[in-house]
């Protein structure tokens, strides 16, 4: 496996749930190859089972929630700054981040998400997929710009939809390949 050229990057990884994006882009980043180094862990809840995992590896992890989201992302921009973060990887992050701090890291945020975009920006995509009996479904790693799911695309994996399949069959299909193209789609940008 060849070694990443570079200096490893300064990432902080925004989690809110149970984290299996976190865990995927944990093990990447202790693979040679792997041009990020986790800085930093942020949630904005406090009972995400992803915090539990990076408290384990011994992540720095910071959590908070506050309503006020010129307030929350404040904060949060004094600690990415203080890190140096380089990156920032949305993974299952279910809070939108203002215009304004998008601008602050313009082209350094990026983000999973659950379907082939254009198609289904926004929550219940695999329900959706069903509904309108699509033959394929997938999933879509892209920047973050200040409209919902509608930065530039860097890479999309496609997978055929069964029949008669269930959202939660479909969900873990999917999620597989989330935790396969990530690490690619980080590839990518760096190389």
């Amino acid at each position: 496996m060849k070694r990443y050229p570079g200096k490893q990057i300064n990432t902080a990884i925004f989690i809110s749930g149970r984290g299996s994006n976190l865990k995927s882009l944990y093990n990447f980043s202790k693979k040679k190859i792997s041009p990020i180094i986790i800085s930093l862990v942020f949630s904005n809840n406090k009972s995400a089972a992803g915090l539990k995992y990076a408290k384990k590896k011994n992540l720095n992890l910071i959590y908070f929630n506050d309503k006020k989201i010129k307030v929350l992302e404040n904060k949060l921009l004094k600690i990415l700054n203080k890190k140096k973060i380089k990156l920032i990887c949305l993974a299952g992050f279910m809070k939108i981040l203002s215009y304004n701090f998008i601008k602050k890291f313009k082209g350094k945020i990026i983000n999973i998400h659950p379907s082939l975009l254009p198609k289904y920006k926004g929550l219940n995509t695999h329900y959706r997929v069903l509904q309108n009996n699509e033959a394929y479904t997938g999933c879509t790693v892209h920047f973050v710009n200040h409209k919902l799911d509608s930065g530039k695309i860097i890479l999309q994996k496609k997978i055929k939809v069964f029949r008669n399949e269930s959202v939660k069959k479909l969900s873990k299909r999917v999620l597989i390949e989330e935790h396969k193209i990530y690490p690619k789609a980080i590839i990518k940008i760096f190389s």
